[in-house]
C-alpha cells in the first residue's frame, strides 16, 4: 500500500508538471498572438481588402481558437493582396506624372494637390520613415520572441534572416514581404509548442500505462495467493476432520494408524503444492519488481529533468525579457505574499510606483533602441540601489513598482530619494548629446482595513501628483507634491 500511495503522489506530481508545461505553452502562445496583432496593425492602410483580412486575423486571435487550415487559406488571400499591391506600386512608378491643373497651381481645388502624391516629397519621405521605424520595431520584438520560444533549425534560421532584414533593410517592398511572413512564423511556433506538449503527454501516458499494468499484475498475484491460501486451509481442515472421524469410529489400532498416515500424507501433498506455487509466484513477482524498479528509476530521472525544466520555464515566464526584472505576474504574486504577512504580523509595508519622466520623447527623438537602453540601465540601478529585502518589478512600459517590507513611507522616501538622485546623474548620451533622465514616484503605506488594490491606487494618485507638480520628485500619499 505504501508503494501504491507513493506512486499516487508521483502521478499527481507528474500531472502538476504537465499543468505547468501547459501554462508555459499558453504564455508562449500569448506572446506570439501579441506579436501577430502588432504586425497586422503595422501593415494596415495598404488596401481596404487587406485591412479586412488583417481584421479577421485579429478577430480569430480574440476567440482564442485558431483553425490552422482556415488560416492557411487566409494566408493565401493575404499573399494575393500583397501581390496586387506590388503590381499597383510598379504600375504607379511606370505611369508618367500628369501636369497640374491651373486650379491646383492656384490652390483653388478642393482635392488633395497632386504634389502630395509625388514619390519623394516630404509627406512620402515621412511615411516611408515611419514604415521603416515600425519594421525595425517589429524586428526587435521578433528578436525577443525568438529568445523566449524554441523553433526547429530551419524555422530558426528563417526567423533570424527575417529579423536581420527587418532591422537593416531600407527597401519597403522587401520589408513588407518580411512582415507578411511573420504570420507564418507564428503559426509554425504555435504548432511546434503544441506538438512538443502533446508528445510529452503521450510519453507520460505510456509510462503510466506500464505502471498500471505492473500494479494490475501485482494485484492478480496477490489474489492468486489469497485463493491458494484459502484452498490450502480448506484442505487441511478437511483432512483434520477426516482424521478426527477415523479416531472416533475406528476400533482397530492398525487400521487407525494407516488411515491417519494416509490423511497426513494428503495434507503434506497439499502443503507441498502450495509451497511450489508460492515459489513460482515469488519468482514472477521478483522479476516484475525488478522491471518496475528499473522503470521507476527512469521515470524519476525524467521527472527531475522535467521539474528542472519547469522551474527554468517558470523563471522565464515571471521575468521581463528586456530588463531582466520580475514582470507584472511576478509582482502580483509577491504583493499577495507580502500582503498576507502584513495581515498576520502588522509590520509596516509600503508600495512605491515610479514612472520615467518624458519617456515618449526619448522614443520619438532617439528611437526605441535608445528607450530600451534607458529601461535597462535604470533597471540595473534599481536592483543595485535597493536592499535585498526590497522588491522591484517592471509593471509595464516605463512604469516600475516597488515593495518595501517592514518599512514606513518616510523610510521608503529616503531610499527612493537616493535612487532618484543616482539615476538623474547617469551619463546618458544619444546622438552624441548628453540627456538627463529622471523619474517621478508615489508612495503609499498599508493601513488597517486596506486591500492590495486600494493601496496601489493611492500610490498611483501620489505618482500623478508628483507628475503634476513638475516631475522629478517623489510624493507620499496625502502630502503636498511640492
Amino acid at each position: 500500500m505504501a508503494s501504491e500511495q507513493s506512486w499516487k503522489e508521483k502521478y499527481l506530481q507528474a500531472l502538476e508538471s504537465s499543468d505547468s508545461r501547459e501554462e508555459q505553452w499558453q504564455t508562449e502562445r500569448n506572446t506570439l498572438e501579441r506579436m501577430l496583432v502588432r504586425t497586422s496593425l503595422a501593415s494596415e492602410g495598404q488596401s481596404r481588402e487587406l485591412d479586412r483580412l488583417l481584421a479577421r486575423v485579429r478577430r480569430d486571435l480574440r476567440k482564442k481558437t485558431v483553425d490552422v487550415e482556415a488560416w492557411r487559406e487566409l494566408q493565401e488571400q493575404i499573399d494575393r493582396q500583397v501581390a496586387l499591391l506590388d503590381e499597383r506600386a510598379e504600375a504607379e512608378q511606370a505611369r508618367p506624372s500628369s501636369a497640374p491643373t491651373p486650379d491646383a497651381l492656384n490652390g483653388n481645388s478642393g482635392e488633395t494637390p497632386a504634389t502630395d502624391l509625388v514619390p519623394g516629397n516630404d509627406r512620402d519621405l515621412a511615411d516611408n520613415s515611419e514604415r521603416l521605424r515600425i519594421a525595425q520595431r517589429v524586428g526587435e520584438l521578433l528578436g525577443q520572441l525568438l529568445d523566449q520560444v524554441t523553433l526547429d533549425s530551419v524555422a530558426e534560421a528563417r526567423a533570424r534572416d527575417l529579423q536581420r532584414a527587418l532591422l537593416s533593410s531600407n527597401d519597403w517592398n522587401e520589408l513588407r514581404e518580411g512582415l507578411n511572413h511573420v504570420a507564418e512564423l507564428v503559426i509554425t511556433a504555435v504548432n511546434r509548442s503544441r506538438g512538443e506538449f502533446e508528445a510529452f503527454l503521450k510519453r507520460l501516458d505510456e509510462r503510466l500505462a506500464l505502471l498500471h499494468e505492473h500494479f494490475a499484475e501485482q494485484s492478480t498475484a496477490q489474489m492468486d495467493r489469497l485463493s491458494a491460501s484459502e484452498t490450502l486451509d480448506q484442505e487441511i481442515r478437511e483432512g483434520m476432520a477426516r482424521i478426527g472421524a477415523d479416531v472416533r469410529d475406528s476400533e482397530d489400532l492398525n487400521q487407525l494408524k494407516a488411515s491417519v498416515s494416509q490423511h497426513l500424507s494428503s495434507i503434506g501433498d497439499a502443503v507441498g503444492r502450495f509451497r511450489d506455487k508460492e515459489t513460482d509466484r515469488e519468482k514472477v513477482m521478483s522479476d516484475q519488481l525488478r522491471a518496475m524498479q528499473e522503470k521507476i528509476a527512469v521515470m524519476e530521472a525524467h521527472s527531475e529533468q522535467l521539474q528542472s525544466e519547469v522551474r527554468r520555464e517558470r523563471e522565464r515566464a515571471m521575468t521581463d525579457l528586456l530588463t531582466q526584472l520580475p514582470n507584472r505576474e511576478a509582482w502580483q504574486e509577491r504583493l499577495s505574499f507580502e500582503f498576507n504577512r502584513w495581515q498576520r504580523y502588522r509590520n509596516e509595508l509600503t508600495i512605491g510606483l515610479m514612472d520615467i519622466d518624458l519617456f515618449k520623447r526619448i522614443n520619438d527623438g532617439y528611437g526605441h533602441k535608445a528607450g530600451d537602453r534607458v529601461l535597462q540601465l535604470i533597471s540595473r540601478e534599481l536592483k543595485a540601489g535597493l536592499r535585498t529585502t526590497d522588491y522591484v518589478a517592471r509593471y509595464g512600459g516605463e512604469e516600475f513598482v516597488l515593495l518595501f517590507p517592514e518599512t514606513g513611507p518616510e523610510a521608503a522616501l529616503v531610499a527612493m530619494e537616493k535612487l532618484r538622485q543616482r539615476i538623474s546623474k547617469l551619463p546618458f548620451h544619444f546622438s552624441g548629446q548628453p540627456v538627463t533622465v529622471t523619474f517621478s514616484a508615489g508612495l503609499a503605506a498599508f493601513r488597517r482595513g486596506d486591500s492590495e488594490e486600494v493601496v496601489f491606487e493611492r500610490a498611483d494618485r501620489a505618482l500623478y501628483l508628483a507628475k503634476d507638480a513638475g516631475r522629478n520628485r517623489i510624493t507620499i500619499e496625502g502630502e503636498d507634491a511640492g
